[in-house]
């Protein structure tokens, strides 16, 4: 009689190394991988944060994204990206898995399951990408504030948020929203004083600054706009 063969769980291989599976820790400001090295693999964050950017020919960086825990990066390399053109930096202690491309590949040819969650990824990642580029477009410098101080403590995702967000500048805030360092100030300091955020020396976000986005605030709109 043939042996029953077991459901392959998607959070069970991701957890534990194995075949073209290798797990590291990178302390914060550690480099995983830099813009121009072989695109090799892909790889998923098991515990911390990270940050993504590029660098222009003139040589100016911009910070294209922040990822967090359960999130893959790198798996332009599956499309057949042969260099990265990015650069990922951890900015928080973290540990991440590394799945060798051709692994990868495998698993998700054999396996429905991990297809599913991959896909699924790929999905939540370009949607993601369309309401960073409707964001910059259309929504306000407070609420683009208000909606990435959101995003770093993971409200919106499975799982529980994590309201104290790693340490980030305000050069780097202003940075990923499109406006001055001054002008983040003077938010900072209004959702501080409404009780949407607290901040000293780190972020802790609470839910209420979901009001920013769901609402117009007009004591926060009609100032600088």
């Amino acid at each position: 009689m043939a042996r029953k063969r077991q459901s392959f769980d998607p959070k069970s291989f991701l957890a534990r190394i194995g075949e073209g599976r290798t797990i590291a820790n990178y302390p914060k400001d550690q480099t995983i991988f830099r813009q121009g090295d072989p695109a090799n693999a892909v790889f998923y964050i098991q515990k911390g944060k990270v940050k993504v950017t590029v660098v222009s020919e003139q040589g100016k960086e911009a910070i294209v994204a922040f990822l967090g825990v359960d999130e893959f990066f790198g798996e332009a390399c599956l499309a057949g990206q042969a260099q990265r053109i990015t650069t990922v930096t951890a900015i928080a202690d973290s540990v991440i898995m590394r799945l060798e491309k051709a692994d990868l590949v495998d698993v998700i040819h054999k396996e429905p399951a991990f297809s599913e969650m991959f896909i699924a990824h790929l999905l939540a990642r370009t949607i993601r990408v369309e309401a960073d580029l409707v964001d910059q477009l259309f929504n306000s410098s407070e609420k683009r504030l208000a909606r990435l101080l959101l995003l770093l403590a993971n409200f919106g995702k499975e799982g529980k948020p994590e309201p104290i967000i790693a340490k980030i500048s305000q050069e780097t805030l202003a940075e990923m929203i499109g406006t001055t360092r001054s002008r983040v100030s003077f938010f900072m300091n209004r959702f501080r004083k409404l009780g949407f955020i607290d901040y000293n020396g780190h972020i802790e976000v609470h839910s209420s600054l979901l009001n920013v986005i769901l609402h117009d605030q007009p004591e926060i709109k009609n100032v600088l706009e």
